[in-house]
């Protein structure tokens, strides 16, 4: 079962059950999933499970900065509300990498690369973004690029 195959199945239990929360916030996700499959193919379209995953990450990025907003502007309740919402999207994403497991992915991406340890800080640089694509595509989404960037850093430098 495709991930959005799954979101179709769950967002039909959520009608079932009742759950107005869950149900609302699989449908945006669902009108996300179906404008991504227009924009990729026309309507017929369906979109694999990588492409599915990216949007879930966009839709949790945009509940994230919402729920931080609210809480600025002093709306607990709305931002309550957002961090549900991810908490219930976070559930359809891999499971991420533990730390120790980006560490020694990293070190594979150094490896494949042939990207020096401990170079001075531009040659360090120039390798990074050689190493930050082998790194990523290992990580397959499984890894936050902020974490990922950072034992990159650490590791060459």
């Amino acid at each position: 079962m495709t991930l959005a195959e799954q979101i179709d199945h769950d967002l039909k239990e959520a009608m079932k059950a009742r759950e107005a929360a869950r149900l609302s916030t699989l449908r945006m996700v669902k009108a996300a999933l179906k404008n991504a499959a227009i924009e990729k193919g026309g309507a017929d379209s369906v979109v694999d499970d990588e492409l599915a995953t990216s949007i879930l990450r966009k839709q949790i990025k945009q509940r994230e900065d919402a729920a931080a907003g609210f809480e600025q502007g002093g709306r607990p309740e709305l931002a309550a509300k957002e961090k549900e919402e991810i908490v219930l999207l976070a559930a359809y994403l891999p499971t991420p990498l533990t730390l120790d497991e980006i560490v020694a992915l990293v070190k594979e991406a150094i490896a494949e690369v042939g990207a020096a340890l401990g170079t001075p800080t531009g040659v360090a640089k120039a390798q990074m973004g050689a190493v930050m694509k082998a790194a990523q595509a290992k990580a397959n989404g499984r890894a936050d690029g902020k974490i990922l960037s950072a034992e990159v850093q650490k590791l060459l430098s």
